[in-house]
């Protein structure tokens, strides 16, 4: 009884601590964004989707919370600790995975997209394969006419966790690079092999600019 109690405060605590903790980190990074292949979208006002690797997701929501896009979790305790994180960055969470509740998922994304929101989508999540997009991201850009946007963050010093991700945790004081990279169109027409090839070029674009963020940070 009592190591449950433990547990359920821990998992409580650990959002607003985690939050807390990125705050306090983000202050002491030399940051550098690279916001130009987005930034015709932002001026435009057309929503878009946020693509990202989720070893390399930690800062984002606390540099992009601004932007108050909706973000695609898992239904899993995991996902339950994400959702908490999220939301007090600024960020909203849509609950769903492409194993429970993807379909009802990728049908609340387009909706937020049609009313103007961005979204976030991880497609290597939630449990992997790493670097390795799953087909939703592209069903979703068909479906809403939105564009893809890659994006990356990379540091010049950081711990990577020994998960299926290696997820990614800058140090203090490390320099870091974050960067948009050019968007990708789906045709609200493509059949099989051309979502198939969006999917690729989408895989291929995430680990280029993961590369070019580590590159870029480590000079």
């Amino acid at each position: 009884m009592r190591s449950r109690l433990f547990r359920a405060l821990l998992l409580s605590a650990a959002p607003p601590l985690a939050a807390l903790a990125v705050r306090l980190l983000g202050r002491t990074l030399r940051m550098t964004r690279d916001e130009r292949a987005v930034m015709p979208l932002w001026q435009a006002g057309t929503p878009v989707i946020y693509a990202v690797w989720h070893g390399r997701v930690l800062l984002l929501p606390w540099l992009y919370g601004g932007l108050r896009a909706r973000v695609l979790a898992s239904r899993s305790q995991d996902g339950d600790l994400v959702t908490r994180y999220i939301t007090r960055l600024g960020l909203e969470a849509v609950r769903g995975s492409s194993s429970r509740g993807g379909a009802e998922a990728l049908r609340l994304l387009a909706r937020s997209l049609k009313h103007g929101r961005d979204v976030v989508v991880v497609p290597d999540g939630p449990r992997g394969p790493a670097e390795v997009v799953k087909p939703g991201v592209v069903a979703l850009a068909r479906l809403s006419g939105a564009a893809i946007v890659p994006v990356a963050f990379g540091a010049s010093w950081e711990w990577r966790l020994r998960s299926w991700d290696s997820f990614r945790i800058p140090l203090p004081f490390a320099r870091c690079v974050a960067r948009f990279g050019e968007p990708i169109h789906v045709p609200r027409v493509a059949n099989r092999r051309e979502e198939e090839a969006a999917r690729i070029e989408l895989e291929d674009a995430l680990r280029a600019l993961g590369t070019s963020v580590d590159r870029a940070a480590r000079r």
